[in-house]
């Protein structure tokens, strides 16, 4: 295996791991937020499900950017 063969697929999985952790992420926190009578709590865990979203977006914009500039991380 070749260095560069190895970066390629270190980045590009690390980043859809990444991504597929903060979405995951987000979706318990929904859960939470459902699961829960206490208020407080519940907006808490809306507030944090809304900022684990934009976070999930950035981090998609970002691997699209990826793809785009650099070839080799495109999806087959």
């Amino acid at each position: 295996m070749s260095w560069k063969g190895g970066y390629e697929v270190t980045v590009g999985s690390k980043m859809q791991q990444t991504i597929a952790s903060a979405e995951s992420v987000a979706a318990n926190l929904k859960t939470f937020a459902l699961d829960t009578q206490d208020q407080n709590a519940k907006q808490l865990y809306q507030n944090m499900a809304q900022s684990m979203e934009m976070i999930c977006n950035q981090l998609n914009q970002r691997w699209q950017q990826v793809q785009q500039e650099e070839p080799q991380y495109k999806q087959q």
